[in-house]
């Protein structure tokens, strides 16, 4: 999962994605304030935008409106300081507002499991197969399956949101930290080791190919 945060300290970040990677295999990118946040959205994709509020009105609901044009699925909290405004953020299209923030990481990780809950998991079981997705780690038959680094992360994430279709661009994005510098063919390649893999043990195929769409993980 790919997260901007927009308005902390490097400090908090880094908290914070320490929190964040005891429940998902999570790249948080960090934007300095709004304008340099669209920067990020332009060009990458993300689940998931965390928004330390400036009272720039205008400004906030301009950006929730371009992120949500670009990605609708894509959830939007914003951490503010006044209890009063969180009816006005709601009603700008923000998915979650979270009152006095600043000094627990832990608690805004807490509420971000809460928010993605729909999509992410510790584990996915098919038959004697088990992705354990917080320990890294495949077993089937109680046997350990070899599949490592970003081979593993591709499987994770395409098998937390099964039966859904997700892009290369969507998948480089979600996984590596400068998607721009990787080429479609890296995924390309990973796919067909995770096939081969997973086939050899299971006797059929859980990644499919969607045509002129990308992959998706069904059993």
């Amino acid at each position: 999962m790919r997260i901007l945060t927009v308005g902390f300290s490097d400090e908090y970040v880094k908290e914070l994605e320490k929190e964040l990677d005891n429940y998902f295999i999570c790249i948080v990118d960090n934007a300095k304030d709004i304008y340099d946040a669209t920067n990020f959205t332009d060009f990458r994709h993300y689940e998931l935008v965390i928004i330390v509020d400036e009272g720039v009105k205008y400004s906030l609901e301009r950006y929730v409106n371009e992120v949500k044009k670009k990605k609708s699925e894509t959830k939007i909290m914003i951490l503010a300081s006044n209890l009063k405004q969180q009816v006005a953020f709601y009603a700008l299209g923000v998915d979650d507002v979270i009152y006095q923030h600043c000094e627990h990481p832990d608690l805004i990780a807490a509420r971000v499991l809460a928010n993605m809950r729909h999509l992410f998991g510790t584990q996915v079981t098919i038959d004697k197969l088990v992705i354990d997705i917080a320990n890294k780690k495949i077993e089937y038959d109680e046997k350990i399956v070899s599949l490592n680094g970003k081979t593993f992360d591709i499987l994770a994430y395409l098998a937390l949101r099964k039966q859904r279709v997700f892009s290369k661009d969507e998948i480089i994005n979600a996984l590596w930290e400068e998607p721009e510098y990787v080429s479609d063919n890296t995924v390309e390649v990973a796919i067909n080791q995770i096939r081969k893999r997973l086939k050899s043990i299971l006797g059929f195929q859980v990644i499919h190919t969607v045509r002129r769409r990308g992959y998706k993980f069904s059993y």
